[in-house]
C-alpha cells in the first residue's frame, strides 16, 4: 500500500476522494457545465506516487488541488468518533485528457482517465485547524505561476464537502480529499520543474518541487 507523509509519519489512505468541477473558471476553460450537485469520483491507493510522470499510455495533464487529510479522534472509551480534516497538502490530479473526453462523450465513468497508477502526487501534509478561510494554492512551472486559487473560489467549501461526503460514504482514517482545481490546467512536459505551495493568508504552509519525467 502507498503512503503519504504527515508530521514525519507515514499515513496510508484507503482511498482518495476527488471533487470535480469545483471552480467556475476551470469549468469554463474545459467547456463543461456548472453541476447541480457536487461531483465526486475516486482514486485508489495505487494511484499515489512520488514521481511526477508526463506520460502513461498517452500524454498526461496536471490539475493542482488543495488536499485534506481526514482523521478520526478517539474518545476516552477508545471508540472512534466522527472525523475531521486535520492536515493539508498540495496535490496534482493527473488526467488522461484525451481519454477523459472520449469517456465523457459516451457518458461513461472517468476512472480509466483518472485512477491509473501514478495519477496522484502529493506534498507532505501539514497540520491545520478547522478554519479554512484564506487557504490557497500556487503552482509554478519552470518559474512561471500557472495556477493559483483557493477556498474563496470554491463552489463547495471544505466543510460542506466533508458533510456531503459523509451523507453517503464512510471515510476511513487517513483518507485524502482532493477539492478541485482552479483554472490553468495543462499538459505535463517532461523535464519541467513543478513547484507547488499551500498558502494561508500570505504565509507558505508547505511547498514541494517535482521534476516531470
Amino acid at each position: 500500500m502507498n503512503s503519504v507523509n504527515f508530521d514525519n509519519q507515514e499515513i496510508t489512505p484507503s482511498k482518495i476522494i476527488c471533487i470535480g468541477r469545483n471552480y467556475v473558471d476551470h469549468i469554463a476553460e474545459l467547456g463543461n457545465e456548472v453541476p447541480d450537485e457536487m461531483v465526486v469520483f475516486l482514486k485508489p491507493n495505487s494511484a499515489i506516487a512520488t514521481q511526477l510522470e508526463s506520460f502513461h499510455q498517452e500524454p498526461l495533464h496536471f490539475e493542482a488541488e488543495l488536499c485534506f487529510l481526514y482523521q478520526k479522534e478517539k474518545c476516552q472509551t477508545g471508540k472512534p468518533q466522527q472525523g475531521k480534516f486535520t492536515a493539508i497538502a498540495i496535490g496534482l490530479d493527473l488526467t488522461k485528457r484525451n481519454l477523459q473526453a472520449k469517456l465523457k462523450t459516451k457518458g461513461l465513468p472517468w476512472e480509466r482517465a483518472k485512477a491509473f497508477n501514478g495519477a496522484a502526487v502529493f506534498s507532505d501534509f501539514v497540520a491545520i485547524d478547522a478554519i479554512y478561510d484564506g487557504l490557497s494554492l500556487e503552482l509554478a512551472i519552470n518559474g512561471e505561476v500557472i495556477q493559483a486559487g483557493g477556498v474563496e473560489l470554491m463552489l463547495y467549501k471544505p466543510d460542506i464537502i466533508l458533510d456531503q461526503l459523509q451523507d453517503f460514504m464512510a471515510l476511513d482514517d487517513g483518507d485524502i480529499v482532493m477539492t478541485g482545481t482552479p483554472k490553468g490546467v495543462g499538459r505535463i512536459i517532461a523535464g519541467s520543474k513543478f513547484v507547488g505551495k499551500v498558502i494561508s493568508d500570505g504565509k507558505t504552509l508547505v511547498s514541494v518541487a517535482w521534476l516531470a519525467k
